[in-house]
């Protein structure tokens, strides 16, 4: 073959060829300018860089590399995943075949679907978390319930719009403000929308400081917003240690389908407070959480692959998204507002709030927003036990979820 029959040949299987010789090939071009705008939101803007630099990453180089024709030469592949979805397929839920014509980004996925991925980043932030403020005040509980709210009006919304049951139960679960949740219920559920759903997730995680407060001062008034509360109680390293038993045994024998998700979030967390496992809690909290973050958020952002970002449901996801983000925050203030009433003002409903399960980031607004009405206020640790009960809660909405239509 002579020199310009090379050149010709290499020029015509570039990518670059790809976007004006194939069908569609300027989706894959539109993809490429979002997973740049992506970065830039995380790198510049710090929304979210740890996972939102990874899943606009993971979304570049699925886009640069997909051909629509060939697709040989593509690190992740749409095709191949929707075989192993086609329920009555010759492939239908095969692994062996997924290995067969995998690309790289095709076996880090096999951790999302199989839900591996979402329960290590749960044992990690179990790892992370001190459930004391939620020991010393139970009734945190209720908020964290309180605030799942929106995972429901959105559900219904999103039924509204036409959305199946299980497509709707995965935009609805965005309203719990867990990332790791989301992406574990809609692997199960509807993979077909994984990158929008996580892309709504995690942005309006990101944007709580600018969501919330309007809301919160829309819903209380001065005189509520200044309520500074009393210190909790101590609680003892016994308490401690035998939560995450107790938890997890009722939790589990109520729904079992929440065992991967509650399961992990409990070993990590009696990693942490047992004494005796300080290795493997540093583990959890670390390598295994940096480690875990890098192939969820990568192969996460694969699936943004043009044929199936680029549409309407997209954009009908994002504005449910924030819809239930809206009314999961709007729920906890109105938990908060009847823990006030009945304390006779002695508990804050800004705390409220924070029964998203956006943690620490909830609680942290609740306290910047009392501290701008009180100078002495200190909401942070009231703050925390709603927000780490709102960990329990939206793990607990996609297990009844899941259960549902599964």
């Amino acid at each position: 073959m002579n020199i310009m029959g090379v050149l010709g040949k290499l020029a015509g299987e570039s990518g670059f060829a790809s976007f004006v010789l194939t069908e569609g090939g300027w989706k894959n071009l539109v993809m490429i300018l979002i997973a740049f705008v992506l970065l830039y939101l995380g790198i510049v803007k710090k929304f979210e860089p740890l996972l939102l630099c990874g899943i606009a990453f993971g979304c570049l180089l699925s886009n640069l590399s997909y051909f629509i024709e060939m697709g040989q030469n593509a690190v992740y592949h749409p095709d191949i995943w929707a075989e192993f979805l086609k329920e009555g397929g010759d492939h239908y839920h095969s692994y062996g075949y997924i290995m067969r014509e995998a690309g790289l980004l095709d076996f880090f996925y096999i951790g999302v679907k199989a839900g591996i991925y979402p329960s290590l980043i749960f044992m990690g932030v179990g790892a992370m978390t001190d459930f004391g403020p939620l020991l010393a005040n139970p009734k945190s509980l209720l908020l964290g319930a309180a605030a799942q709210l929106g995972v429901f009006v959105a559900f219904f919304g999103a039924v509204l719009l036409g959305f199946t049951g299980p497509q709707a139960a995965s935009i609805g679960i965005i309203g719990g403000a867990d990332g790791p949740t989301a992406i574990f219920l809609t692997t199960k559920l509807a993979p077909e929308l994984l990158g929008p759903i996580a892309i709504a997730a995690y942005s309006y995680m990101a944007l709580i400081p600018m969501i919330q407060p309007p809301i919160m001062k829309l819903m209380t008034n001065d005189k509520m917003r200044k309520v500074k509360m009393v210190q909790s109680r101590e609680v003892s390293k016994t308490e401690k240690i035998i939560f995450p038993i107790v938890v997890s045994t009722f939790v589990i024998l109520l729904l079992p389908s929440t065992a991967p998700l509650i399961g992990c979030l409990m070993l990590g967390n009696l990693f942490r407070e047992c004494g005796v496992t300080d290795r493997l809690s540093d583990t959890a909290q670390n390598a295994l959480m940096n480690i875990v973050t890098i192939f969820l958020a990568t192969s996460v952002g694969a699936t943004m692959v043009a044929q199936n970002f680029l549409n309407l449901d997209t954009i009908k996801i994002v504005v449910l998204g924030l819809i239930a983000f809206a009314i999961s925050t709007v729920g906890g203030l109105c938990g908060g507002l009847v823990m006030y009433k009945t304390s006779g003002g002695k508990i804050n409903p800004l705390i409220g709030s924070a029964g998203v399960s956006a943690v620490p980031m909830a609680a942290r607004v609740s306290q910047d927003v009392g501290r701008r009405y009180n100078k002495n206020n200190y909401l942070l640790m009231h703050a925390m036990g709603p927000n780490v009960a709102g960990v329990i809660g939206s793990a607990i909405a996609a297990g009844f979820l899941l259960s549902v239509f599964g």
